[in-house]
């Protein structure tokens, strides 16, 4: 399984297209990141099957519909943030989930597979995905601290738990965050001390 990282729009939002056996997954779709994201699947002869939204804000959704008319590629979303992609701030399309995330479903990518791990806090519907060593953490898990629960449908006490659920991975976990830098599982041991 390779991955290649594009940080894109105004919060410099992380998106990581992830992809084996010419079958490619982009998760999440923030603002202006279409076109390097087409052009590279151009590059390497990929076909985009699947964007994952790892949460309804704005900032990870904000291309959906771009690469769904352009590439054909379904979108996924947990069914808790679904109603985000139908009513987006102004300047961001609206989109449409074809198909919803939850617990342990997985997400093939040519011979690969990603686990979904509900993960609820930073919103309702926050979801990371787990496969060969890494976790794409979305906005529950960064390098040194964890997504905000102040925003509506956030929930400190679930967002905890979540983080709390996420150490039963093994600590050599490289982490793929929504925002910020990679790190790796057992680099974050703080998380057991909330």
């Amino acid at each position: 399984m390779h991955v290649k990282k594009f940080v894109c729009g105004p919060l410099k939002t992380n998106c990581y297209l992830v992809w084996d056996e010419g079958k490619a997954v982009l998760i999440d779709a923030p603002q202006r990141c279409s076109q390097p994201v087409l052009d590279e699947l151009a590059k390497r002869n990929l076909e985009l099957v699947l964007v994952v939204n790892t949460h309804g804000h704005w900032d990870h959704i904000a291309d959906n519909a771009e690469l769904k008319e352009k590439t054909g590629a379904k979108i996924a979303v947990h069914k808790g943030d679904e109603k985000m992609l139908w009513s987006p701030p102004d300047g961001v399309a609206s989109s449409r989930a074809d198909t919803h995330l939850d617990e342990s479903d997985l997400i093939r990518i040519g011979s690969a597979a990603l686990e979904v791990i509900e993960t609820p806090g930073h919103s309702p519907g926050s979801v990371c995905l787990y496969g060969a060593g890494m976790l794409f953490s979305g906005d529950t898990l960064f390098a040194g601290s964890h997504g905000r629960t102040d925003f509506p449908g956030g929930d400190h006490s679930k967002m905890l738990a979540s983080l709390k659920k996420l150490l039963k991975l093994p600590p050599e976990t490289k982490v793929h965050p929504g925002h910020g830098p990679e790190t790796a599982l057992g680099k974050e041991r703080w998380i057991g001390h909330m």
